[in-house]
């Protein structure tokens, strides 16, 4: 299996674990074993919060059991993998859709996923995400070239 591969189906295995289905264990479960024991994961969306892993899945798995959040799937819809060495990102948007205590919802927004090659292979070593709200809307984000 090439880099490409074996990141995209890690990338796969990130946003498979929020489907809604009967094996949401089994879900979580393969997202541990595509993410470094101390990997960090941070949400933005107006003020950061950082999640260990276990921080991270166990509310998920939560809603996605208990009945709170119906019919969820998330996907990547566009982005951009860089490979050097090994170090690796995923930067893209993706999109989401589900029901949540009742009432259906869609939405969107950027992630950007750090990968690094282990003796095990690759693993997801870091995670970071920003939704679409009524001040950022994926219509604003200009892929830049450094140094301008």
């Amino acid at each position: 299996m090439t880099d490409v591969e074996e990141i995209t189906a890690l990338l796969s295995t990130f946003f498979d674990a929020f489907v809604s289905g009967d094996d949401i264990s089994a879900q979580m479960d393969a997202l541990r074993a595509v993410m470094l024991p101390n990997a960090l994961v941070v949400k933005t969306c107006g003020s950061p919060a950082t999640y260990s892993v276990e921080e991270f899945i166990a509310p998920r798995e939560a809603i996605l059991t208990d009945g709170t959040l119906t019919d969820f799937r998330e996907w990547p819809a566009t982005g951009r993998l860089d490979i050097f060495g090994d170090i690796a990102q995923w930067f893209g948007s993706y999109r989401k859709t589900g029901v949540q205590e009742g009432t259906g919802f869609t939405g969107a927004g950027m992630k950007s996923v750090q990968f690094v090659r282990t003796d095990e292979g690759w693993r997801i070593a870091a995670a970071v995400w920003d939704d679409e709200r009524a001040a950022v809307s994926l219509n604003q984000y200009t892929e830049k070239t450094w140094p301008a």
